[in-house]
């Protein structure tokens, strides 16, 4: 039985899949993006990710254990130089599969990996998706929305008036309360005025 045996031998001695790998791990560094099958490519990511891990600490030991993994000079110079600069900022997570169909011949699940810093199509419609995302508030009444800059185009800002039976119903008694209020004072006003006025002498 196969308890808590997590590891994909991928039908394969151990050295020919520690080559496997390595080869593997090597060409994803320098090319960025290949074609396997899945179950090789969910190897490799549990192979590649610690020694991109171990490139953003350039050190002369971290070099040589990279290089005991990988045994190709040019691939641990393009990782500590190129790679280890655009994914310092990321905690993890460094490479993505994308799901191909199948292979003709023997049905086998094909897909593609690649490292993530790279894409730069999907990094472009991210920043895009980003910038044309407007934020709506949920309250009723007068909104305004501000001067939204997408495109390198301006939007003017737009004023909706949303009135409910309730606000012009309140409207129209304030009204009525302040036309009653000025009735008030102006007669009050008047009285005063005829108090104050001097009587005619007979």
């Amino acid at each position: 039985m196969r308890h808590a045996k997590k590891i994909n031998h991928l039908g394969r001695t151990n050295t020919h899949r520690q080559a496997l790998l390595s080869n593997m791990a090597s060409s994803l560094i320098k090319h960025k993006r290949i074609s396997t099958t899945l179950a090789k490519a969910k190897a490799l990511r549990v192979y590649v990710e610690p020694l991109i891990t171990k490139a953003k600490n350039d050190t002369t030991h971290s070099r040589r254990t990279v290089f005991s993994y990988l045994q190709d000079k040019a691939a641990v110079t393009e990782l500590f130089r190129e790679i280890s600069s655009r994914i310092m900022d990321r905690p993890g997570g460094y490479t993505r599969i994308l799901k191909t169909g199948f292979r003709q011949g023997d049905a086998a699940e094909t897909c593609i990996i690649e490292l993530v810093d790279y894409n730069e199509n999907m990094l472009t419609n991210n920043a895009e998706k980003a910038k044309s995302t407007i934020r709506r508030s949920r309250r009723g009444g007068k909104k305004t929305t501000a001067a939204i800059h997408a495109g390198g185009e301006t939007v003017k800002p737009v004023e909706t008036e949303e009135k409910t039976e309730v606000e012009t119903e309140i409207q129209a008694e304030a009204e009525a309360g302040i036309t009653e209020e000025t009735a008030q004072t102006s007669e009050s006003e008047s009285e005063s005025e005829s108090d104050n006025a001097p009587e005619k002498e007979n």
